[in-house]
């Protein structure tokens, strides 16, 4: 037996359906999951929307997606597909260790959020001087497998320190750097900028501290390997 059932669209998911409510014919008894799948069926589009409520009755209920039998009581049930935009937008870190050319712009986009108004960034790029000699060019060099653990370890500790923070992208360049050219890329997303802002700066000094990646400075005439003055490996061997 089958009973008609009174689909209404709000906000995204109407633009997305192009119409504001419509009847569907479904089984008496049907699971939410399927009922999902019908909508589906009937707007591709709609694979986005991600949260669905049911008012039965003027009683407001939750109806998550599962296979447990709900019964359609013909026009008692009242089914609104709410477009939760980005709901699925859990935090993620993005780590990538590469020789390629960096780009801002990616690095940035990585972490833009629809539920963040800030996105801090840190770009550390080749200067073409250090103590009065003129630099050539950075070569960087990294313990690789180590440096992507060591790297996930800082992203979990900023979490723990900043827990709005929503996303966290790290990218390092390897090999030869040329003069003005980024060489590693810190974006952090939060709601607001304080979090970030100090996000950022944690992750850098703590990636300078900590991670396995040597640079050699490139001179005219000579070069020289380079340990920041962050590294425990360094102070220990004071």
């Amino acid at each position: 037996m089958r009973c008609q059932v009174s689909v209404l669209y709000f906000a995204r998911s109407a633009e997305l359906a192009g119409l504001r409510c419509e009847t569907v014919s479904v089984p008496r008894q049907i699971t939410s999951l399927q009922l999902w799948e019908e909508i589906v069926r009937l707007h591709p589009r709609s694979t986005c929307f991600l949260e669905i409520s049911s008012w039965s009755c003027s009683l407001e209920t939750r109806l998550p997606l599962s296979h447990q039998l709900v019964e359609a009581e013909s026009a008692q049930v009242l089914l609104a597909f709410l477009a939760s935009y980005g709901s699925e937008d859990v935090p993620k870190d993005f780590i990538k260790l590469k020789s390629e050319k960096l780009s801002v712009d990616e690095v940035s986009e990585l972490v833009i959020s629809p539920y963040c108004g800030a996105v801090s960034l840190f770009i550390g790029t080749t200067r073409n001087n250090f103590e009065g000699k003129k630099v050539i060019h950075l070569e960087y060099e990294a313990y690789t497998s180590m440096a992507e653990t060591e790297i996930k370890k800082i992203c979990r500790d900023a979490r723990q320190k900043w827990p709005s923070v929503k996303h966290i992208a790290v990218h390092h360049r390897l090999g030869v750097v040329p003069i003005t050219e980024a060489s590693v890329i810190i974006a952090v997303s939060s709601p607001h900028r304080t979090q970030s802002l100090e996000a950022v700066m944690y992750c850098i000094n703590t990636l300078k501290s900590s991670v396995p990646i040597w640079k050699k400075e490139i001179y005219e005439d000579e070069y020289s390997w380079k340990e920041n003055k962050e590294c425990f490996w360094a102070n220990s061997e004071k």
